[in-house]
């Protein structure tokens, strides 16, 4: 056989391995967010154009996440905030849609204290989603009940409804010992992710 078909047989092979390592690369990478973000990884690929998009805005999230400094609540605040939320709860009898209003504001206030940022929802959801992939769904579902409420809709059930949503999410926010550890985990994963972005 000529040297060329030599060479091209290398060349072939070489590709061989480059595409089985790059394919293995991201079966481990769909592995992982898919494990680490749960339902949210599937809402996402759902919504966007393609997996590898949604894998790549699941990324970033994650690398924005490592950026923050989010803390844990002290025992005092998150005392104070059940005394808050039980407030907001009873007033749920006498007026929902202020007691959903309520609970929409607390739940911001509880993510300042924690660290997260809060000037945009969209933003804010996927903020949170990173640690709380498995509720943050609640919080978009209670603010569509609660902006439908604004817009006429005035169903006692669907505010009954965005109040279990808000609570979903206020509960584990308080109550999560989670936070802490996080950031440094999330601060390697981002500079991991980054490092092998680089190197492609």
């Amino acid at each position: 056989m000529p040297v060329y078909g030599w060479v091209l047989i290398g060349l072939a092979v070489v590709a061989l391995i480059v595409a089985a390592a790059w394919i293995a690369r991201s079966r481990r990478r769909t592995g992982r967010l898919r494990s680490r973000f749960g339902p949210e990884y599937d809402r996402t690929v759902a919504t966007s154009d393609n997996r590898r998009k949604a894998e790549a805005e699941l990324q970033a999230r994650e690398e924005r996440r490592g950026k923050l400094e989010i803390r844990p609540l002290l025992e005092a605040a998150r005392e104070r905030y059940r005394d808050e939320w039980r407030t907001v709860q009873a007033q749920f009898v006498d007026d929902p849609y202020a007691a959903v209003a309520g609970a929409d504001s607390l739940i911001q206030s509880v993510m300042t204290e924690c660290g997260y940022p809060v000037s945009d929802f969209d933003q804010r959801t996927a903020d949170v989603s990173v640690d709380h992939p498995r509720v943050v769904e609640n919080y978009r579902e209670g603010r569509r009940l609660a902006r439908a409420s604004e817009h006429g809709d005035h169903s006692t059930e669907n505010l009954r409804r965005a109040m279990r949503h808000y609570r979903a999410l206020f509960e584990e926010l308080v109550e999560s010992d989670a936070d802490a550890p996080l950031s440094r985990e999330h601060a390697s994963d981002a500079r991991a992710s980054r490092t092998a972005r680089a190197g492609r």
